[in-house]
This record gives structure tokens, sequence and C-alpha cells, in this order.
């Protein structure tokens, strides 16, 4: 015959079951779910992606013609050939060429070497901390010291 015990006992192990199975199924569709809105995402993201490099080009092309155009302008309003009105043009762009060049060696002397001089440094103090017995023991009383003010703050 079955006992009370019996019954509590198979009916908690099956319940445990139960649970676990659940949670294993609820673990199993949220993974899922995750797959899922991340390919959407994906999708959307590369999309978007084509699009910009689309956008990208019109303005490259635009940029042409309008150059294009500048050039024909400056032929009309100041010279008798349409060859010096694609000069000057031209000059004008190299001259914002080397300006652009200028200011990014300008901006790569200031963040070179990227070497983490403060770290660097940090590490150098712990080093003689820790390498030199009367330094070590300085900021063992040292902290002792501080320990103890805040204690009795």
């Amino acid at each position: 015959m079955a006992t009370d015990d019996d019954n509590v006992n198979g009916g908690l192990a099956g319940a445990v079951s139960e649970v676990s199975e659940r949670a294993s199924v609820l673990i199993r569709e949220e993974i899922e779910l995750a797959k899922a809105e991340i390919s959407e995402k994906v999708s959307k993201l590369i999309r978007g992606t084509v699009v910009g490099l689309a956008a990208g080009i019109f303005v490259v092309v635009g940029l042409l013609f309008l150059l294009h155009a500048a050039a024909w302008g400056v032929y009309t309003a100041f010279f008798d050939e349409v060859y010096l009105g694609y000069l000057v043009v031209a000059g004008v762009l190299f001259l914002l060429a080397a300006l652009a060049g200028w200011l990014a060696a300008r901006a790569v002397k200031a963040g070179s070497p990227p070497a983490p001089k403060m770290a660097i440094a940090e590490a150098k103090l712990i080093k003689e901390t820790i390498s030199s017995p009367s330094a070590a023991a300085e900021a063992e009383r040292a902290d002792a010291d501080r320990i103890r003010a805040e204690r009795l703050r």
C-alpha cells in the first residue's frame, strides 16, 4: 500500500520533473526568440547599410557634377579656354586636400604613440613599492592609519 509519504515524495518528484521540463522548454523558446530577433535586426542593418552605400554613391556622383559645373562656371566667367576652368577647380581641390592632410598629420602626431603613460607610471610605482621592503612597510602603515582614521569618524 502507498502511504502519504510516498504520494508526497512521488508528487514532489513529479512536480520537480515537470518544472524542470517546462523550464527547459521555456529556455529553448527564449533562445529561438532571440535568434529570430537577431536575424530580423541583422537583415534591417544590412538593408540600411546597402541603402546608405547607395546614398553615398549618389552624393559622390552629384559632387562630381557640381565640380564639373563649377569648372564650366569659372571658364565662362574668367577664361577663354575650358581647360583653365578645370585647372582652377582642380587647384582648389588640391589645396583643400593639402589642408586636410596637414590637419590629419597634426592629429596623428598628437595621438602617437598610443602608450598608456599614466598606467605605466602607476605600474612602476607599484613595482618600486613591492620591491622596496621599507616602502612596503610604510605603505602598510599608511593603509592601517587610513583604516583607523575611517573607523574613528
